[in-house]
């Protein structure tokens, strides 16, 4: 591992891999601070509580590799102890049902960044593969609550319409937490560049995906393409909002990816991912290393790298989570 990511703190904003000791393991051999770990999509309120009880459970028994994170502070308390800090995230608020109060509950137990909707319609808005009718009444209600307790609203299978109105409704940072740009590559999960400038010029935060499917080049690619989409995107919005988050799905096989594209897990096939393997060089979260040793070989000043790598995170958490 090299000096700079070794010293850096380093986050990745969306990991949804098959969580057990060998993925938590493969986390620290990458020198991974903290991660955005999905813990609910299709799940309901209850089956979310369990899946949250699930992970609290692997945290306490892995507590030589983990931490809960429920503040930055946390965060910089993980890099202290040499350990990863699990932020609970939701990769569509199905959870929060109709009740309000259901949010507050989630933040209660720890949850810290909610995407809206996952690829389609909801309670609160639309996903990226349906007619987009925007953000609902409830909606707005929505968004007005995770940002008094402090959950992120996350917007990166989000419909375009409905992404717009959350970023206008929103009155702190929201984020694309794992995106690529269209300009590479025209997919209904990548951001326009209109969009991505839509939401870095209102104060929002872009983490940039590695996903072979929405990738220029597939599964032809390397952690230089990777590299590359970060860099299109830094060249459109800037260098201080832009992050990593690599969508990786470490451990899981078919069954997981049948499941996460059909709509409600169990619904009509919304997307063929088709051969998922990730980019050569970060196939795995414990090649995480390689990915500041690409940056640096594409050119980045080493204030750049540390930003991406976990820094512009860090801040931009402080400013939702207020602590």
């Amino acid at each position: 591992m090299n000096a700079l990511h070794a010293e850096s703190i380093v986050i990745d904003g969306l990991i949804i891999s098959k969580w057990n000791r060998p993925v938590f393991e493969d986390m620290r051999r990458g020198g991974l601070t903290a991660a955005n770990c999905t813990v609910s999509v299709w799940d309901d309120f209850k089956a979310t509580v369990h899946n949250i009880a699930e992970m609290k459970s692997h945290i306490r028994a892995n507590a030589d590799l983990l931490t809960l994170v429920r503040t930055t502070d946390d965060i910089r308390r993980a890099k202290a102890e040499g350990k990863t800090g699990i932020i609970l995230g939701f990769q569509n608020a199905h959870a929060f049902e109709d009740h309000l109060g259901h949010i507050e509950a989630f933040a209660d137990m720890g949850v810290r960044v909610v995407q809206l909707c996952y690829n389609t319609q909801n309670l609160i808005g639309t996903g990226c593969y349906e007619r987009d009718g925007g953000l609902s009444g409830y909606g707005h209600e929505v968004i007005a609550e995770m940002n008094r307790v402090g959950i992120m609203v996350d917007l990166s299978h989000v419909g375009a319409k409905t992404s717009e109105e959350a970023i206008l409704a929103s009155k702190k940072p929201v984020t694309y937490s794992h995106c690529l740009p269209a300009g590479l590559k025209e997919h209904p999960r990548n951001k326009s560049d209109e969009q991505l400038k839509f939401i870095a010029d209102r104060g929002g935060f872009i983490g940039v995906t590695m996903f072979p499917p929405f990738l220029k080049r597939g599964v032809e690619s390397t952690v230089a393409d990777y590299v590359e989409a970060l860099d299109y995107v830094i060249n459109l919005v800037g260098e201080d909002c832009v992050g990593v988050g690599t969508d990786h799905t470490q451990g899981y096989g078919q069954d997981f990816f049948d499941h996460i594209t059909h709509d409600k897990g169990r619904g009509r096939r919304l997307t063929n991912f088709g051969t998922v393997l990730n980019p050569e060089g970060i196939r795995t979260i414990g090649e995480m290393p390689n990915l500041t040793d690409a940056m640096a070989r594409a050119g980045w000043k080493p204030e750049r790298i540390v930003k991406v790598i976990g820094g512009n995170w860090l801040r931009v958490f402080g400013e939702v989570w207020g602590a």
